[in-house]
């Protein structure tokens, strides 16, 4: 099985990469440099050359207050992107593998979002996943949009390392207590993609570690499992001025990922102590 990897140079992206081989895949991790997927001739030329079975796309536009300054690059990597190698893998017989994200929910529902919830973002970089997700759906038949949230992991700098290496300058901390979410291990994300892949059960999911938190629980227990002592206060969102407004509840509910692949990931508890102890 053959499979390109969009943004593998990336957090999610390493393991991404590292979970296909594990498997004996064909890897081709394709980084900006070797495919930019906002440009349609560069997305199928390659595709048409390889011809891969599935093409797993991570990269991302990223920065959530950044993009309120600069909507167009944001729509163009996180919705021209998805539309461009969309078209490449329908006209090429691709399964694609779209990671989406929790900011295309306005945060306003008391509990969980379903899969069947209606999106309505309130920030750019919301507005431009959702657009990446609406021209995956409209464009193909076999796909899968997975959509996770607060992300940690081994290759890139997140929450967690933010959280490290601000314990380390020993002054108080101040998070935010008012925003709830999924805590998510890319390692964790990436079995649980390939493994969709597998089932051949296409749709839309959410997929992240069981149970949530707030950024300031989160936090606590980033302090606690690597024994840092620091001083730290919860704080309103209303404390920050965030170019960017962030949904209040963003917690995923992970139906029915356990019907397509027989189980539900870890406690997001677990899983931060296995990537600490690493």
């Amino acid at each position: 099985m053959k499979v390109i990897i969009t943004g593998a140079k990336g957090m999610l992206g390493q393991d991404m990469v590292a979970e296909f081989q594990r498997r004996d895949y064909e890897v081709h991790a394709a980084n900006h440099k070797s495919l930019d997927i906002t440009d349609i001739h560069a997305v199928r030329k390659v595709i048409e050359a390889l011809r891969p079975d599935v093409v797993v796309n991570c990269a991302a536009y990223t920065n959530v207050d950044k993009a309120e300054s600069e909507p167009e690059v944001a729509m163009r990597v996180n919705g021209l992107g998805p539309r461009n190698l969309a078209l490449a893998c329908e006209a090429t017989g691709a399964v694609l593998l779209h990671i989406s994200t929790d900011y295309v929910f306005d945060g306003e529902k008391e509990g969980p979002y379903e899969i069947w919830d209606t999106p309505n973002p309130i920030n750019v970089y919301g507005k431009s996943k959702l657009w990446g997700e609406k021209y995956v759906r409209s464009l193909m038949h076999r796909y899968f949009i997975v959509r996770t949230s607060w992300l940690f992991g081994k290759g890139g700098r997140n929450f967690v390392t933010t959280m490290l290496e601000l314990a380390k300058r020993g002054e108080p901390i101040r998070v935010v207590d008012d925003q709830w979410g999924c805590p998510t291990y890319t390692v964790d994300l990436a079995k649980a993609c390939a493994d969709l892949l597998e089932s051949g059960c296409f749709g839309i999911y959410h997929v992240t570690n069981q149970g949530a938190t707030t950024w300031y629980e989160f936090a606590k227990k980033v302090f606690e499992l690597s024994h840092a002592t620091v001083m730290i206060e919860p704080i309103t969102s209303s404390c920050l001025c965030r170019p960017a407004v962030r949904p209040k509840n963003s917690v995923l509910e992970g139906f029915p990922i356990q019907e397509s692949v027989g189980y539900v990931l870890r406690m997001w508890q677990l899983a931060l102590g296995e990537y600490l102890g690493e």
